[in-house]
């Protein structure tokens, strides 16, 4: 339940301090002023700013920015996975039976949050205006699912996780609580609107 309240008050957060005049509005800023002004409303503004201001990527459109924060989410997902598998491996030994349970947990909920982000992005590099909504929607229930993988980590650790475990999958919730607003900002601007045709 704890879970649940906390990935739904980041949504509301989102919700409460996003409108569509605003999306309107600084989707036809340049990109580092789109960055801030996006930035603004996510639950963590510096990391978001850091992350997507040196994304390599074009970042030009609210879409933009959707797509880039969950491809942030995801690289970090899948370094925290990558860590977690070689700790297991390499470094359980050490641990007690309650430890080791608890990051043989976590490798597979932060395995499975990596996937939950890949569906949200794979669903966002195929919008089409008819089903807007619903893939939005989709889009959203994946990166919440996400986020309670994460907390999910953490909590069956007791409290005793190891600083290098909790470091990376706090790191891996807060750029996932990021796209998250920068989706639900997309989902608020209405449907997307068609690419000219070239010579139009």
């Amino acid at each position: 339940m704890q879970q649940l309240q906390r990935t739904l008050s980041t949504l509301f957060l989102c919700i409460l301090l996003t409108s569509p005049t605003a999306f309107t509005s600084t989707s036809q800023s340049k990109p580092q002023d789109l960055v801030r002004s996006s930035c603004v409303h996510a639950r963590y503004p510096r990391v978001c700013v850091r992350t997507l201001s040196n994304y390599a990527g074009p970042a030009n459109t609210p879409l933009d920015l959707a797509r880039a924060s969950l491809r942030v989410s995801l690289a970090h997902a899948r370094r925290a996975s990558k860590f977690l598998r070689a700790l297991s491996e390499g470094g359980a030994a050490a641990m007690g039976k309650r430890q080791q349970s608890a990051l043989r947990d976590c490798k597979e909920q932060i395995s499975d949050s990596a996937e939950q982000l890949r569906r949200s992005l794979d669903e966002l590099q195929h919008l089409r205006a008819e089903t807007f909504r619903w893939q939005m929607s989709n889009a959203q229930t994946w990166v919440s699912a996400a986020l309670t993988d994460g907390d999910t980590c953490l909590e069956g650790f007791a409290g005793n996780a190891r600083p290098d475990v909790k470091r990376r999958i706090t790191d891996v919730a807060r750029v996932t609580s990021n796209a998250l607003c920068m989706i639900n900002r997309l989902g608020q601007s209405g449907r997307p609107r068609p690419k000219p045709k070239p010579g139009n």
